[in-house]
């Protein structure tokens, strides 16, 4: 049984029919090494001055970013762990999937986190993001041998670090999103959310709409 990468379970959620084409026409992501970076800089970020900020690629306005990053200071109680975590950009396999986990704290058990340069949601993770976490979580949990019950998300250029639960839901949505792969032998069904379709580079050769990504997900 071929291993899934993370992003493509990821991709799956989000539009199966977009993972088909990237798959058809290969796909070259974005440098967004110096956004992701920020997320190994906290300590020195969260006291930073409006000058220091202000050149760096953050989203927000350095006395809101500052404001965040103390708060997650406040809340997150691996918060020196993930500034400096055991192990970084950690290639990580497991029975079904494989990829990167941008940092893995070596706890009892261990903790794995995956940075995210984007927007998050006003509240907890978004969905395709969260399946990639899971698949994290889990690849981890098959090479340690042990359960991997919890992850971090970060959001660096907004300053916000989400816990993230591997719920029974959160497990299920990754079996789906598993399935979505592997039974992508052709163009998926074009999703109905314009918002999404917009500014897919693949829009133009993408085809007629037809059923949503939650029918043919099943959620």
């Amino acid at each position: 049984m071929s291993l899934h990468a993370f992003s493509e379970l990821a991709l799956a959620t989000y539009c199966p029919r977009k993972l088909y084409y990237q798959q058809q026409h290969g796909w070259d992501p974005p440098d967004v090494s110096d956004r992701r970076a920020l997320a190994f800089r906290y300590p020195e970020l969260v006291d930073a001055d409006d000058a220091t900020l202000s050149a760096l690629p953050i989203d927000l306005p350095p006395a809101t970013y500052r404001e965040r990053l103390a708060t997650a200071r406040d809340r997150v109680d691996e918060w020196s762990s993930l500034a400096d975590p055991d192990r970084r950009d950690v290639l990580l396999t497991g029975r079904e999937a494989r990829g990167i986990a941008h940092k893995v704290i070596d706890g009892d058990p261990p903790i794995p986190s995956l940075v995210f340069t984007g927007t998050p949601p006003d509240e907890g993770v978004w969905t395709s993001q969260t399946v990639r976490v899971v698949a994290a979580a889990k690849a981890l949990a098959w090479e340690c041998q042990r359960e991997v019950p919890r992850a971090y998300v970060e959001y660096p250029t907004h300053g916000v670090i989400r816990p993230v639960r591997l719920t029974t839901r959160r497990k299920a949505a990754y079996r789906k999103a598993v399935r979505a792969v592997e039974s992508l032998d052709g163009p998926p069904p074009r999703l109905r959310n314009r918002a999404k379709c917009d500014p897919c580079e693949y829009a133009d050769e993408c085809g007629v709409r037809t059923r949503s990504l939650r029918s043919l997900l099943g959620l």
